[in-house]
Order: structure tokens, then sequence, then C-alpha cells
């Protein structure tokens, strides 16, 4: 893998990455190696297979929301997605993710 760093633009929401500005909508844009960008799209990865688990536990109703560990893992990654972005990011993305306060927050609950 290459260590030079090339411009990547991200939406968080859908979990995109993209080497282009223009094919789609993007939220933060970065500067990453490809080990990065790896890094990156595992945990937007491990976050979607999260997002399914709870989608299937969502339907168990004795199951209350603060107790279910599909969503903390779910919160967790998204906390560590904002982390690289914050780490790799322009100005822009620094400045508008610690208006946020997303990287202030620190889970208190055990997995």
């Amino acid at each position: 893998m290459s260590d030079q760093k090339r411009t990547y633009y991200i939406e968080v929401g859908s979990g995109e990455i993209s080497s282009s500005s223009t094919d789609s909508p993007w939220n933060f844009k970065i500067e990453a190696t490809d080990e990065e960008i790896t890094k990156l799209r595992e945990i937007f990865d491990s976050n979607y297979a999260t997002d399914e688990q709870g989608f299937f536990r969502s339907h168990v109703p004795y199951i209350q929301y603060h107790y279910d560990r599909e969503n903390d893992a779910y919160d967790r990654n998204l906390q560590q997605v904002y982390q690289m972005i914050h780490d790799l990011g322009d100005e822009e993305a620094r400045n508008h993710i610690e208006s946020m306060g997303i990287l202030d927050v620190n889970p208190t609950k055990d997995e």
C-alpha cells in the first residue's frame, strides 16, 4: 500500500468514501493514505453489520435501547469515524467535528 496521502470525500450517513467531490454528496474532506482509508472502510463496514443486528434486535420489545450492545457498538464505531475524520480532515472538518462535541463523549458502559 502507498504511504502517499490522497484527497477523499466522506459521507458519514451512508458510509461512503469517494475520491471525487462531484460524484455524490459528502460531509468532510480528508487527506489519507491507502492504509488509513482501509481502516476507515473497516469501521464503516462494522457499523453496517452492527446496524443490521440492531434492526433485528429492535423487534424484541423487552430489550430497552440503553441495554442494547449493538447500539453501544454502533455509537463507539461512529465516534471512531469522527475521530479519524478529525485527525485526517481539513480545518473545516476539524472545526465542525469539534463544534459537534462528539469527541468529548466517553461511553461509560461495559461491553
